[in-house]
């Protein structure tokens, strides 16, 4: 049987050092292993005793990273393990294949964008318009497909974000609140749609993902199997699905656990 596994990267399998949630007695904590670097600084880790797992996993199923973080941002990653063959970016608006992106698939993306949605112009434009620069760090735009602000958490008003949300509701846009950023995002441009792209060409029979954001429900509602972390989007609001579950673990110790679920079903 071939199984597609699909996880989200941060805050699900790989973690800042603000995230990783070491709440043990330092003697307890376990050793790190630095997957990413950026700007000649160590910014993304999990744990040697993940690491093994994750190589493990490459041997006994298709894996694909799926995640939000443009094509750029998902490159300077260094995972263990071989290198995987597919790869989703940039929430499901790129598929890589050996590290380069599918013109036809982006271009679908696009084609369903420009039918279903308002235009990234119009919502970025307003975020910039309501927002307050007092906590407003950096405006982005992310592969031409959707926006976020990174924010200064302590500062942003109580109901900016749930006021946004419905603004963005009715014209086809989806809000998420990621630690520091706030995101933006056309509902069309899914993570769900591009593995159910990756799962026809493998031929696969099971779909395994994990995923602690809003906008990783898609995936875990169209996986057979799905897997939360203790913390997150999700963990926070308590959103359940039948075949999901919810792990008690947070920070970094949920990502080996995740991995550990993942290997088990697969044997």
């Amino acid at each position: 049987m071939t199984v597609l596994v699909a996880s989200d990267l941060d805050r699900t399998l790989i973690y800042s050092a603000a995230a990783l949630a070491l709440t043990m007695p330092d003697a307890r904590a376990p050793r790190l292993l630095c997957v990413e670097v950026h700007e000649s600084r160590p910014l993304s880790y999990m744990t040697e005793t993940a690491s093994g797992l994750l190589t493990d996993l490459g041997d006994a199923a298709v894996f694909v990273p799926t995640t939000t973080r443009t094509r750029k941002q998902y490159q300077r990653i260094n995972l263990p393990g071989p290198a995987p063959e597919y790869a989703i970016c940039a929430n499901g608006g790129h598929i890589l294949v050996d590290g380069v992106a599918d013109p036809v698939w982006h271009a679908r993306v696009l084609a369903r964008l420009a039918d279903e949605c308002a235009p990234l112009d119009e919502v970025r434009q307003y975020m910039a318009a309501t927002s307050d620069p007092s906590w407003v760090r950096k405006h982005r735009v992310a592969e031409d497909l959707f926006a976020y602000l990174v924010v200064e958490r302590e500062l942003l008003p109580e109901d900016w974000v749930k006021e946004l949300a419905v603004w963005a509701e009715n014209r086809g846009w989806t809000v998420s609140l990621q630690g520091r950023k706030i995101y933006a995002v056309p509902k069309p441009l899914t993570k769900s749609a591009a593995v159910r792209e990756i799962a026809r060409r493998t031929g696969a029979e099971l779909t395994l993902a994990a995923g602690d954001s809003l906008l990783d429900a898609d995936l875990l509602l169209a996986a057979d199997r799905g897997w939360r972390p203790g913390h997150g989007e999700l963990a926070d609001t308590g959103w359940a699905a039948p075949a999901v579950t919810a792990l008690p673990e947070r920070g970094v110790a949920a990502g080996e656990r995740i991995l550990r679920e993942f290997l088990k079903e697969c044997r």
